[in-house]
């Protein structure tokens, strides 16, 4: 059971690990492995004695077998016809599955993992492909000066779910792929979640030169040759295992530039055996689908030209033949740096189904590599969008779960795709709901005082590090949340523009206000770093009385504490660089109502009803200066008078109303099952039942 990450998902399964040991499933953020691993024989054998947990246990046992194997689900009844023995293959850099698996950075790998969840929920048949990084992405500490270190996060295979694929001797399965010249020796992981396997691929291996044992150590490091040979390993190596495995995958997905080698490869398999190349990239844009998550170029990975040849090497090449030279032109941008391999203009001369990630994401998409298609007018440049979404059975409370259980039809979470499930939302009892939200609340202000405890009889000697921890929030206060990765255009100091009247909200005797802060910088990311030490430092500062907190250690559990016990989320980026974001999603699940500026999915998402937006600024404006004023104005003059106004029995009833709207909406229209029925209804059962592709490539 504990080597399925379905239990994740599961109320039932996660509370039979909590019965076995309560304190070691808090203390390991909810790892069964180790609470398994540090149980007492004697404690396993009463267990085993106690008819009780033997029935609970019997109970989560057959709902996992019916999850990884049942006959049914939706995808199979709406395409009845299809054959579930060629899946989609989804590749992906990162996957954030559960905390205790820690090969993500942010919402990228957490987006990839609620995607192979939810084809699990839909018996949607796909395989993922990623990376195993032993070291992790990285273990952020902060230090007294509020500067980031980057230590490395190494994960232990033994306290993980992975399980090596092995040979019918049982040894080691291994592939052999060239790259620079030198052979890369490549093992290959299994981890399953649900119906949905995943395949992660690891040169960690004796037989591989010193160097190249740490090419997948860990993610996003090593600068830009790292970057480029890890990307060879996933999309070259990603395909080589799947065929020597015997799988015959029905549909190809790149999410994200990082795999587009993928589609190379498959070219490269195709010319030798006899396609033409230019059937042969046909062929392959027929089968595959693309995801683009960044709105500006800058963000796109992008090789020099000759790098990426000998990345290739001779042999890879040569089986181009003469039309060898095609190959670096398909990552080449005519109009743009011509010495550049662009990973995404590589993924979008080759996969014939391009979307962004976000309605408003599709446009800028459109718009960034139109050019791609010469003079063609950008709304028919054809790439679309499906909207992000994010797993319900994740990242909603249990508290909130078992509310709707009570209040909405018995049989809810089986018609979780029906518009009456969450309009029945609206008639929570207002009171009823506001309680739930205090008990949620209450848990988080809990987890960030044991944290700091933890860490201060751990490796912190000041006592201002205590206060900026939060250990001197109010659970009475209204409590806004700020987390995400700490790029610069994500401005996570904006609402420190005007130190005075951030001071004078926060401070307020009659309507305080608190602000909980959470989220790492990249390692190479120096400003980014630099906005964090900035806000670590209003953290420590006496001024705002212990209302800013700066969360340390920032991953998947603390998202969950987060998104579920904050009154407001807070979402500030520069328009229109966001393309969609999915922390409001999760937040808004848990009645929790966003505050942010009009990109990504709020542009789609904001009813008027349902949180807050700040108003585009006019044309020719300091962006940042408008945007602040904006935001100090609502906050001022809306949504903490709203919170603050009570009923008789101190229930925030308009507030409540709110928090009911941002259920309802994000049910309703932000959930990964309804992103995964539409790339199933759009890309993946098109694809798998072979129907007529308008191939439309890029030109050149």
């Amino acid at each position: 059971m504990a080597t399925n990450l379905a239990w994740s998902w599961h109320r039932s399964a996660r509370a039979l690990f909590r019965r076995i040991d309560d304190a070691v499933w808090r203390d390991s953020h909810h790892n069964p492995i180790i609470v398994l691993q540090k149980a007492p024989p004697e404690r396993l054998e009463a267990l085993a004695r106690d008819a009780d947990f033997c029935a609970h246990y019997d109970e989560v046992m057959e709902w996992l077998a019916v999850e990884r194997s049942a006959p049914a689900g939706w995808f199979l009844e709406q395409y009845p016809g299809l054959d579930s023995s060629r899946p989609v293959a989804y590749f992906c850099a990162e996957f954030g599955l559960h905390a205790s698996v820690p090969i993500y950075s942010g919402g990228l790998g957490v987006l990839a993992g609620d995607h192979c969840k939810t084809a699990s929920d839909l018996a949607i048949p796909l395989v993922g492909i990623g990376l195993f990084y032993t070291k992790g992405y990285f273990d952020q500490r902060i230090r007294p000066d509020g500067w980031q270190e980057d230590s490395d996060d190494a994960v232990n295979p033994d306290t993980t779910p992975l399980v090596p694929v092995t040979a019918p001797d049982g040894s080691p399965w291994l592939t052999v792929l060239e790259t620079f010249g030198r052979p890369i020796h490549v093992r290959a992981w299994t981890i399953s979640a649900g119906r949905t396997v995943l395949y992660l691929l690891d040169t960690d291996l004796e037989a591989n030169h010193p160097d190249d044992r740490e090419l997948t150590s860990k993610l996003y490091a090593g600068g830009l040759p790292m970057r480029l040979r890890q990307e060879w390993i996933l999309g070259v190596g990603g395909v080589r295992v799947l065929r020597a495995l015997g799988i015959t995958p029905g549909a190809w997905h790149a999410n994200e530039g990082h795999a587009a080698f993928m589609l190379l490869e498959r070219v490269r398999e195709q010319i030798l055996d006899g396609v033409s190349f230019d059937d042969a990239a046909k062929a392959v844009r027929a089968t595959s689908i693309f995801t683009t998550h960044t709105p500006v170029p800058a963000g796109h990975d992008a090789f020099e030209v000759g790098q990426v040849l000998s990345c290739m090497g001779m042999g890879f090449l040569n089986d181009f033949g003469a039309d060898v030279e095609r190959v670096p032109r398909l990552g080449v941008h005519p109009a743009r740096e011509p010495g550049q391999f662009q990973m995404t203009v590589l993924a979008i001369r080759l996969a014939g189904h391009v979307n962004g990630v976000a309605q408003r994401h599709g446009v800028v998409s459109r718009e960034l590599w139109g050019d791609l298609w010469g003079d063609r007018p950008v709304d028919e440049v054809p790439i679309g969008a499906v909207t992000n979404g994010v797993h319900l059975a994740t990242w909603m409370a249990n508290p909130m779960l078992r509310l709707l259980d009570i209040h909405l039809a018995p049989d809810w979470s089986e018609r979780l795709d029906e518009a009456e499930t969450w309009d029945a939302v609206l008639g929570l009892d207002a009171r009823e709901l506001w309680h739930t939200h205090e008990e949620l609340k209450g848990s988080l202000l809990r987890y960030i005082r044991e944290e700091a405890r933890r860490r201060w009889t751990g490796n912190w000697h000041e006592a201002a590090q205590v206060v900026a921890a939060g250990t001197l929030l109010d659970p009475h206060a209204f409590t806004i949340g700020f987390a995400r990765r700490f790029a610069t255009y994500k401005r996570a100091n904006l609402l420190f523009r005007d130190i005075e009247r951030l001071k004078a909200l926060l401070t307020d005797k009659r309507r305080p206000v608190q602000l909980v802060i959470a989220g790492k910088a990249h390692p190479q990311d120096t400003p980014g770093k630099e906005v964090l030490q900035e806000l670590y430092h209003f953290a420590r500062d006496p001024m705002f009385e212990g209302r800013v907190a700066f969360l340390e250690g920032y991953d998947m559990h603390l998202a969950h504490v987060l998104v579920q016990g904050v009154d407001l989320w807070l979402n500030v980026p520069r328009v229109p660089l966001e393309a969609s974001g999915t922390s409001g999603m999760k937040a808004a699940l848990n009645g929790v109502p966003q505050l942010s500026t009009l990109d990504g999915w709020w542009e789609e998402g904001y009813t008027g009803r349902n949180g807050w937006a700040i108003p585009k600024a006019a044309e020719g404006d300091d962006a940042d200066l408008a945007d602040a004023e904006q935001l100090y104005r609502l906050l001022t003059e809306e949504v903490v008078p709203l919170y603050y106004d009570r009923d008789d029995r101190g229930v925030p009833r308009g507030w409540v109303q709110r928090m009911k709207s941002a259920i309802q909406v994000a049910g309703r229209r932000f959930s990964a099952r309804r992103m995964l029925q539409d790339y199933a209804t759009n890309y993946y059962a098109p694809i798998l039942r072979g129907d007529p592709f308008p191939d439309d490539p890029p030109l050149g």
